[in-house]
């Protein structure tokens, strides 16, 4: 019997020697190939000496085999401005990196590019390298960086910004009471998350149609094109006056231009033209009893308000769009109108008591407007009936009920309202272009007295040039048939 149970278990041992064999069987194939989820890595404009997002690269074993890669190793090999993480490990070269059947493996990059002192992009290549059974496959990496003048908690005194390379803002630039910044054509502004310009002198960023001046967050990857609350934005305290906005993106932030200040005395000014302010998380325009000229401007897609105008001020807008689009970005619906004009804002203290804040709104008027968006109602008017409250909406589009109220001409003159005035932008939701189609209703609609003192639109169009000037800041110019 012992016999036999002997013969039994040398049959089981050998069984499982083989099996154990078989199972450390790799593929041995010289023709084997690794399959990868990208040929080519690249990183969009990153930094100098600031290190990029994560890149992944997924490496496929599409046999019914085990694996081994001999080798994965980094082209410039610890010289490299690039640095990788295989499958969980930190190194820019492993050795004997095995892949079970059908399955797969994880190498995530990084890289930082050196300074240069230019303020020509620069291109950083190299490669990932694989060996297998003896065959060689590679990854391209390429990586544009950009150098940059560094502005970190900086008190400004009188001071000029250029464009000979970008500005990238950590936590605040300030400009001091008295003092100007200027912004030459061209220039970049960058901000880290959760930096601001704030400002107490003044501002005067002079973009020009073909260099205009920008002012974005700092995360450049495509995928962060659109996205709102990366930066707090632009903010002139009360007592800023002068500030002029000529050729002005602004983007991307929580509010991109709040004007005026509740806690200090007096009001803040500024004149807009030609400017972009779009992807705020609460307000583009955010403005507390202060006083605004804009025209050929474009105010768009903002969490809660486009354009606030409380506490009363002077506010003058023509050829403007200001226009909410808001999606996509917060699980919330927004509930709250593209325009909100009121004389007073109140909020509510612990307490429970409120505090509020009243003024006298001496003009708020709108000349060859849109104040449009997917809400059924974008213009909200709120009157404490103790302040003035003076607002006039002349050759206008405004998205209201059709029980909205506009028959009163101390306020309303040639307003067009309700689905039929739709102004059927070109492509407000994907693209944001907010151009007009061919079939808009808003073209030819406003007042020549308008186009006279303003004849060429955000693009350089002349708004004289055709049967009427058209609503909002763009020219719809039809192409002359063949």
């Amino acid at each position: 019997m012992v016999k036999y149970l002997y013969q039994i278990l040398l049959v089981a041992l050998v069984f499982v020697s083989v099996y154990a064999c078989e199972d450390e069987k790799y593929l041995t194939s010289p023709d084997a190939q690794l399959r990868f989820s990208a040929d080519t890595i690249t990183f969009d404009t990153i930094f100098t000496t600031i290190g990029s997002t994560t890149r992944l690269l997924k490496i496929y074993n599409p046999y019914h085999e085990k694996v081994m890669i001999s080798s994965i190793k980094m082209g410039s090999g610890e010289l490299s401005n690039f640095r990788m993480n295989i499958n969980g490990m930190a190194a820019n070269e492993a050795y004997d990196v095995e892949i079970p059947p059908n399955d797969s493996i994880f190498i995530f990059v990084e890289v930082t590019v050196d300074p240069t002192g230019g303020n020509s992009p620069m291109v950083i290549k190299d490669s990932i390298e694989f060996t297998t059974n003896f065959n060689y496959q590679n990854i391209k990496l390429v990586a544009w960086g950009q150098d940059f003048h560094l502005i970190r908690k900086s008190v400004l005194k009188t001071t000029r910004w250029s464009n000979d390379k970008p500005y990238l803002v950590y936590d605040y630039a300030y400009v001091d009471s008295l003092a100007t910044l200027t912004i030459d054509p061209g220039t970049r502004i960058f901000f880290h998350k959760g930096a601001g310009l704030y400002v107490k002198g003044n501002i005067l960023s002079n973009g020009t149609r073909e260099q205009p001046v920008i002012f974005t967050a700092d995360r450049l990857e495509q995928a962060y094109a659109n996205v709102p609350d990366q930066w707090n934005g632009v903010l002139l305290f009360s007592g800023s006056k002068g500030n002029v906005f000529n050729y002005t993106q602004i983007r991307n932030a929580n509010i991109g231009l709040q004007v005026g200040t509740l806690e200090h005395e007096g009001n803040a000014s500024a004149t807009l033209s030609n400017v972009r302010i779009e992807n705020m998380a609460y307000a583009g325009i955010f403005a507390l009893k202060s006083k605004i000229t804009a025209y050929n401007s474009l105010i768009a897609n903002c969490g809660f308000y486009a354009t606030a105008l409380l506490v009363g001020g002077e506010y003058e807008f023509y050829h403007s769009t200001i226009a909410n689009y808001w999606g996509g970005y917060s699980r919330k619906p927004r509930t709250t109108s593209s325009l909100a004009i009121s004389n007073l804002v109140q909020y509510p203290n612990p307490d429970g008591s409120n505090n509020v804040f009243s003024g006298d709104l001496t003009k708020a008027h709108f000349g060859n407007c849109i104040i449009f968006g997917n809400n059924l109602v974008e213009l909200e008017l709120g009157n404490n009936g103790e302040n003035m409250f003076n607002y006039f909406f002349d050759h206008c589009i405004l998205q209201v009920p059709d029980t909205f109220n506009i028959s009163n001409r101390n306020h309303y003159n040639n307003v067009w309202k309700g689905k039929d005035f739709d102004p059927k932008f070109v492509d407000p939701y994907q693209k944001l272009v907010f151009e007009l189609d061919t079939l808009s209703p808003a073209k030819d609609r406003g007042s020549q007295a308008y186009s006279k003192m303003f004849p060429f639109d955000f693009k350089g169009n002349d708004r004289t040039a055709d049967a009427g000037p058209d609503l909002g800041a763009f020219e719809r110019i039809e192409k002359k048939a063949q």
